[in-house]
């Protein structure tokens, strides 16, 4: 391979690399060489919007802004009339830039400001591969203190789910879920310490996933095929959780923000939603938490 090309293909490695490190003017660096020896290409359009994510992790509001617009502005005009999802690189580009855009306006205090911006984003791109990181970021301004959306339960496993109205009364811990999650098998020990602790004290626990369209090592999968290996994953790594009901929805994790998983959402028993992360938590963490439900 020409060495260009090689160049051509690691400028995102390079710079999460250098993020990693908290080298920040490493991955600048990395991507003015490779935009000025290969112009404004979706690839640098992803690693400006890792560089927005660096600037943000770090808390300097002022750049994680210039390279969010920078990384936006960028993929929005290499999308032109292609659709978003016809390119590897532009969601990772956008939704990373759209979301650094909203976290930048609540931090500075204009969190309604930030609401409206991504219900606007969610308008426009709401059926592609960000709608859930549209959503997430959302509903970490937005959720908290609202009525839960209802859960889509045409299709399943296990016990068929109940609605959330017919579980007015109980608290409900909903766990979203993927069979290739390894952070989401760690909790399930968790989940289930939870579960037998609280659970004669009114909660209840329901636990979203949906289809990916792959199986075991990333192979295609059928929606049958897939749903089997679900159960596969489920009997393996959750049985302690058998009885458990399982809706597999799509719609669940769009409706949720769920494009991290795991996602867990708290209900109260009125079924508003009184707590939402995205990602793992502590068994110390969720029972904190749930224990604020319990005695609401």
């Amino acid at each position: 391979m020409l060495p260009g090309l090689l160049f051509f293909f690691s400028v995102v490695n390079d710079v999460r690399a250098s993020i990693e490190r908290h080298d920040l003017a490493s991955a600048q660096a990395a991507a003015r060489a490779y935009q000025a020896q290969s112009g404004a290409t979706p690839e640098l359009a992803a690693a400006l919007s890792w560089i927005a994510r660096g600037e943000w992790d770090l808390r300097q509001l002022p750049q994680a802004e210039q390279y969010a617009t920078r990384a936006r502005k960028m993929a929005t005009e290499l999308l032109g009339m292609r659709r978003l999802d016809s390119d590897a690189w532009l969601p990772t580009a956008l939704g990373a830039a759209i979301e650094v855009h909203a976290q930048v306006l609540a931090a500075e205090g204009q969190r309604p400001e930030a609401v409206a911006f991504l219900r606007q984003q969610l308008g426009l791109y709401g059926n592609t591969s960000i709608g859930e990181r549209i959503r997430k970021n959302l509903n970490l301004l937005d959720l908290e203190g609202k009525p839960a959306p209802a859960l889509d339960a045409t299709d399943w496993l296990g016990a068929r789910p109940p609605t959330l109205a017919s579980l007015r009364g109980h608290a409900v811990l909903l766990f979203f879920w993927a069979h290739w999650c390894v952070d989401c098998k760690g909790e399930a020990p968790i989940l289930a310490s939870l579960l037998a602790n609280f659970g004669p004290k009114g909660l209840v626990l329901v636990a979203p996933t949906k289809l990916y369209g792959y199986a075991a090592g990333g192979d295609p999968a059928t929606p049958a095929a897939e749903k089997q290996y679900i159960q596969k994953v489920r009997e393996q790594y959750y049985p302690m959780l058998a009885g458990v009901p399982i809706p597999i929805s799509a719609a669940n994790f769009l409706n949720y923000g769920a494009s991290t998983t795991p996602t867990v959402v708290l209900l109260d028993r009125t079924g508003v939603v009184r707590f939402y992360h995205p990602g793992a938590l502590s068994a110390a963490e969720l029972s904190s938490q749930i224990q604020k439900l319990l005695v609401r």
